[in-house]
């Protein structure tokens, strides 16, 4: 049997001879004895003839039989065809999103030249901007997580099970507690990764090797992040997740299913530190404060076993299934100490895509934002000896727009597994229902900021925080005074 792949390839080509010579499905039916539907259903892809049928196609559309089965295709088909020969549209996740292959394969044999053009156009894009696989897979990933609300209910279901099975209980497993459940589980054994032989590894926190059943982890690695590490594996396992990433954290996959489990086997360490009631009505209690209190927001984040970043991120399934605050954005930012380098590598947008995100163009983003201010005040508090979680809030109103959000944003010290100070941010959009929810949200004190997305881009004058000349936006306004002339020239 001729794979997918090949049958549109052939179909395509069938349709370009048959319209090349201006015959009509009916003329062709008739050369060939072959039915009108059953062509029909050649040039869609979903039918790859007989070597019989081979040839009546051949001769009624005056080719040879090599000629109509080859996968040679005319210069203007060239990008749907090296598409299709590629292993590229088998590693895309259509069933995440409730889309057909055939859906696709159609939608390419109806114009394929348009298609195909537009492809080439992608594939320039891409190369301009240095997009890759990886970044289309995470980008997958982070479009999957958004449709959801970033809340799955199957997997928050599987840890009450796993939890029930193992007599665990408690919400609070410490390390000692998970090793024990990957070995007598599991029967992994859990041993350091040795950087004394392999110092290249030196930024890789886990690594499980397969046929030894063993789990290497960093020795740096703190107990809440042994926590993250070990719980992840138990979530590969109990899951049954195949098609997974043997080492963490995933840099540079290679399909689109080890991202996926990656995410799942996450998910589930994150659900199992954290149970959801519980985060919901402290979450609750916090909110129904008049006031901000970054402390008391600190407080509750070392109540838990995991990491300050695990705990924010574990308020984006909180939020919006638990308190309907579904206009949620949330970004990581990172810092190497003293550089002055911000850059943002994880972003995910519930409900729309707001205002805030990474455009990975190389340049600066807004000193405005809170997520910058906290990165600035970890390097303040290293100077004087401290080095502590901090929380901070800010309001802020996107530059043009009528947009404005409540901003908390956790600042993360740097360490030996996380070389980098980081901080964590989630906004929402300030409406009448978070006004109702979030009590604080009206607090005079937390500080008001008109923001933008780079400062390349930004028109705003007086910016003391500014660490690029606007040229972006001059170069705009140039463009938009030559259309001006252009038409006062040439008439609207």
């Amino acid at each position: 049997m001729k794979n997918q792949y090949q049958k549109i390839i052939f179909g395509l080509k069938i349709k370009e001879l048959r319209t090349g010579k201006e015959l009509s499905f009916s003329e062709l039916s008739k050369l060939s004895g072959m039915s009108i539907s059953y062509l029909n259903e050649i040039e869609k892809g979903k039918k790859y003839p007989k070597p019989d049928k081979i040839k009546l196609l051949a001769k009624a559309l005056d080719q040879t039989e090599e000629e109509i089965t080859s996968f040679e295709m005319n210069p203007a088909l060239l990008p749907v065809g090296e598409l299709l020969k590629s292993n590229f549209l088998s590693e895309l996740p259509l069933d995440l999103f409730g889309i057909e292959m055939q859906k696709v394969v159609e939608i390419i044999s109806k114009a394929p030249m348009r298609v195909g053009a537009f492809i080439s156009t992608l594939v320039e894009l891409s190369r301009n901007y240095a997009l890759q696989e990886e970044n289309f897979y995470f980008g997958a990933m982070r479009a999957y997580q958004e449709l959801h609300y970033n809340y799955f209910e199957k997997i928050e279901l599987e840890v009450d099970r796993f939890l029930d099975l193992y007599s665990h209980n408690e919400d609070q497993l410490d390390s000692k507690q998970l090793e024990e459940l990957l070995m007598k589980g599991y029967g992994c054994k859990i041993k350091e990764i040795p950087l004394v032989n392999y110092p290249e590894l030196s930024n890789v926190h886990s690594i499980l090797k397969l046929k030894e059943n063993e789990l290497l982890i960093h020795p740096d690695a703190n107990e809440k992040q042994k926590n993250l590490l070990l719980g992840r594996e138990l979530g590969y396992r109990f899951l049954n997740l195949k098609e997974r990433p043997l080492y963490a954290p995933l840099r540079i996959p290679q399909a689109f299913e080890p991202v996926l489990s990656n995410f799942k086997a996450t998910y589930f360490a994150a659900t199992m530190m954290m149970n959801r009631k519980k985060v919901a009505k402290q979450v609750e209690k916090f909110c129904s404060r008049p006031t901000w209190d970054g402390d008391a927001l600190v407080d509750i984040i070392k109540r838990y076993n995991v990491t300050p970043e695990m705990f924010v991120h574990r308020l984006t399934n909180i939020l919006p299934k638990y308190f309907q605050l579904k206009q949620l954005f949330f970004i990581r930012m990172r810092t190497a100490p003293d550089s002055g380098r911000f850059t943002i590598d994880k972003v995910l947008h519930l409900n729309q895509s707001h205002h805030p995100h990474s455009n990975k163009i190389y340049e600066h983003y807004c000193r405005r934002w809170v997520s910058v201010d906290i990165l600035k005040e970890l390097q303040e508090l290293r100077k004087k000896g401290e080095e502590r979680v901090i929380a901070r809030a800010q309001k802020t109103k996107y530059y043009g727009t009528d947009d404005e959000y409540l901003n908390i944003s956790v600042g993360i010290p740097a360490g030996p597994l996380q070389k980098k100070d980081i901080s964590v941010t989630f906004g929402i959009l300030m409406d009448d229902w978070l006004k109702k929810v979030v009590r604080f949200s009206s607090d005079p004190n937390i500080p008001f900021r008109i923001v933008n997305k780079t400062c390349e881009r930004c028109p705003i004058s007086d910016c003391k925080e500014r660490a690029a000349e606007p040229f972006v936006h001059q170069q705009k306004l140039e463009w938009r005074a030559t259309q001006d002339s252009l038409s006062q020239l040439i008439g609207k």
